[in-house]
């Protein structure tokens, strides 16, 4: 068969660079670059990166927090023909070592802020090339830490000519590192040709009318999904501003959105609760707002409607893994108001994306009919080649050419898909399944209860009981766990009632926003034992 050249992601920027040459590209702050600049520095980041060795299909690790230089590492990276393995800025450095003894950087582009991740990587002898680092010199000053001295030096770029290194079909682009993960983490590989179509499915199901007169509002880290919605982002044009606090300001957000006028933010369920819950939401010029996409997690009926109140029928989900990049399923906001089957609290995440096709298994692989809970398994050009250098994860992952997400649910008469929750989340209490999402969402339509998270932990009587743990209005008086168990009593079986019901003042969160099950679940044990 003959082999075929695919699209360097990196074309994307050039093809802009040549339509919309001057304007604004990339915002953040007072820095504003059009895209002929980021195009020019994207080249000359690349003639470095290729004069200090790194290669086509090597990798090289981008470590540091939202910020212009983090997107021309991007692109550089791709115009070199390596590939990119983006490390979230909040992990601990131990993550960081781990994640680069499985990628096996030959360079680093990092953040000023990274030192001790630098310094831990450079110690483990897992990169070759150096570091380049960005920071509080100026745009244009990036530096060099030689893994050899450890010292850090200026260097002054050039303006060499650097163009788009050929790829081919297959060709990885970036490795993505699946969160939540325990031990060993996992890196997804991403190829150009299926990021390319990930691109164009974006722009097709999620934010159809992207053009070079919008701006996109980054309130999630670049390193993960937020880096992917940059990709159609930097297809068509539209502007990506880029807040300057360290930390999430809903202030800022909507100060920015009505200031430059934005048009679409990708982010997650608790960011748009933190936002919309803000009275800044309320105050705030927001009429420019098309799309405001979120994924990661289920969101809670009772946020989504707060959600669709505040900011109207702009929300639009999408459900999906690294492994498939977000394209599995799409719920526009004209749909959020679709009624729920008889029986069913929570929503749907929507239709299959274009393209894609999804399956509901059963532990056999064999495909179930509407309305049966069962495995969702997905196949199309979204899913990813498999996991780099893990043969064991990617035999688990596909079963006759589908992968398996992992996640459980079903699909209506009409083919929307609802997720009851993770396999791994599931428990067998006195041998009958028990999904938590459902009590969750039962437990958040409680005036009181602001969050919830349900699991399993081991009883010698019913083999598996649940625990809910909650966080509680401040202002609520008089609440007891009794209570919640004879709110859920009134409303589901018994045998799903979480046996202890505990308060705390919040839950534990991962670097992207996300709800940390199996450390609740942890830290509820540990506390079980020393109060035994």
């Amino acid at each position: 068969m003959t082999r075929r050249r695919a699209v360097n992601l990196a074309h994307l920027l050039t093809q802009t660079a040549r339509r919309v040459p001057d304007l604004d590209a990339v915002v953040h702050g007072e820095t504003r670059w059009t895209w002929r600049e980021l195009d020019r520095r994207v080249t000359l980041l690349a003639a470095e990166l290729r004069r200090r060795g790194v290669t086509p299909g090597s990798c090289v690790l981008v470590d540091g927090p939202n910020h212009p230089e983090f997107i021309q590492a991007l692109f550089a990276i791709w115009r070199a023909g390596a590939v990119v393995a983006p490390v979230n800025a909040r992990l601990h450095d131990s993550e960081i070592v781990s994640i680069a003894s499985v990628c096996r950087p030959v360079a680093v582009v990092a953040h000023t802020s990274a030192t001790s991740h630098v310094a831990a990587i450079l110690a483990s002898r897992e990169v070759e090339a150096g570091v380049i680092v960005w920071g509080e010199r100026g745009p244009s000053s990036i530096s060099r830490i030689s893994a050899d001295s450890r010292e850090e030096s200026a260097y002054d770029f050039t303006s060499e000519h650097g163009g788009n290194v050929k790829v081919w079909d297959g060709d990885p682009a970036w490795y993505f590192f699946t969160s939540g993960t325990s031990g060993v983490p996992k890196a997804a590989i991403l190829s150009h040709d299926q990021l390319g179509f990930v691109v164009t499915n974006h722009l097709a199901d999620l934010m159809p009318t992207t053009d070079e007169t919008h701006v996109s509002l980054v309130v999630a880290p670049l390193s993960h999904g937020a880096g992917v919605h940059l990709l159609p982002q930097v297809a068509r044009g539209a502007t990506t501003l880029l807040p300057t606090s360290a930390s999430l300001s809903p202030d800022e957000v909507w100060a920015l959105v009505e200031r430059e006028r934005v048009t679409n933010m990708f982010t997650v369920p608790t960011i748009v609760k933190l936002l919309v819950d803000s009275p800044a939401a309320r105050q705030a010029q927001i009429d420019s707002l098309n799309y405001v996409i979120y994924a990661g997690a289920p969101m809670p009926m009772v946020d989504q409607q707060r959600a669709l109140d505040v900011l109207g029928d702009v929300l639009v989900q999408y459900y999906g893994l690294a492994e498939v990049t977000g394209n599995i399923t799409v719920l526009p906001g004209r749909l959020h108001h679709r009624p729920t089957p008889a029986g069913v609290d929570f929503g749907s995440c929507g239709y299959p994306r274009t393209g894609m096709q999804v399956s509901i298994q059963d532990d056999f692989g064999e495909e179930l009919p509407p309305s049966s809970t069962g495995e969702i398994c997905v196949a199309g050009p979204g899913v990813f080649q498999g996991y780099l250098d893990n043969p064991d994860a990617n035999r688990a992952a596909f079963r006759d050419g589908w992968f398996r997400t992992g996640d459980v649910g079903f699909v209506d008469e009409e083919g929307f898909l609802y997720i009851t929750g993770r396999l791994s989340d599931m428990y067998i209490s006195g041998g009958s399944n028990v999904h938590p999402r459902d009590i969750e969402e039962k437990l958040l339509n409680h005036p009181d209860v602001h969050e919830a998270v349900v699991f399993g932990v081991p009883d010698v009587k019913w083999g598996e009981v649940g625990v809910a743990v909650c966080v509680i209005d401040p202002a609520a008086s008089g609440i007891e766990p009794e209570h919640l168990r004879e709110w859920l009593e009134a409303r589901m079986s018994r045998y799903k009632v979480p046996k202890s019901i505990v308060f705390w003042p919040e839950l534990p969160r991962s670097g992207y926003g996300k709800v940390q099950r199996r450390t609740i679940r942890d830290l509820y044990l540990l506390d079980s034992e020393a109060n035994a």
